[in-house]
């Protein structure tokens, strides 16, 4: 297998993964992964969410914190989405890793760093920092080459995947 066709397969692997986990997370705030106290579940209802993001952000006006909860919700839904279908890659890309950043500063100063490595935000912003770095603008891609799910799904030949490069100093 070639190196390009291995950072293909990566490319769409971090993007599932970083989209479901941004899905995931919204499911537990409205407790589709069940209820507060459960195996696995982190909030198990948006009350619980809202006092977790309180915490987090102290600093912030009480009277702004359901906004901000809702505000926050949004954009996981919208990276999360983005991020399943392999639209705008590169700026959602970014976009993703600029709000794990801020949850992992918001959680280190808040609760300690134990806890955004205990959740592994610090990987997960790293994932997004490292596709925003190997994803080219969307339109350099061309209507074409959307570098999706389902266009990696549907090639059954590698060599016939368009291949895109980062093109910087090296051409690399």
């Amino acid at each position: 297998m070639s190196h390009e066709r291995i950072l293909q397969i990566a490319k769409v692997f971090v993007r599932l993964a970083l989209g479901v986990t941004f899905l995931f997370s919204i499911g537990d705030r409205f407790g589709w992964l069940g209820a507060y106290g459960s195996k696995n579940v982190s909030w198990g209802d948006w009350p619980h969410f809202v006092q977790y993001v309180a915490v987090l952000n102290s600093f912030v006006p009480k009277s702004l914190i359901p906004g901000l909860a809702i505000l926050e919700t949004i954009i996981e839904l919208g990276l999360g989405i983005a991020l399943l279908l392999g639209i705008y890659q590169r700026v959602v890309a970014w976009s993703s890793a600029g709000l794990l950043m801020s949850f992992a500063l918001t959680m280190s100063i808040a609760l300690g760093i134990t806890a955004p490595l205990s959740y592994s935000v610090f990987t997960a912003l790293g994932a997004a920092l490292l596709l925003g770095a190997v994803a080219l603008p969307h339109a350099a891609l061309g209507p074409a080459a959307t570098g999706s799910a389902a266009e990696f799904l549907t090639t059954s030949n590698p060599d016939t995947v368009p291949v895109r490069q980062h093109g910087g100093a090296t051409g690399t």
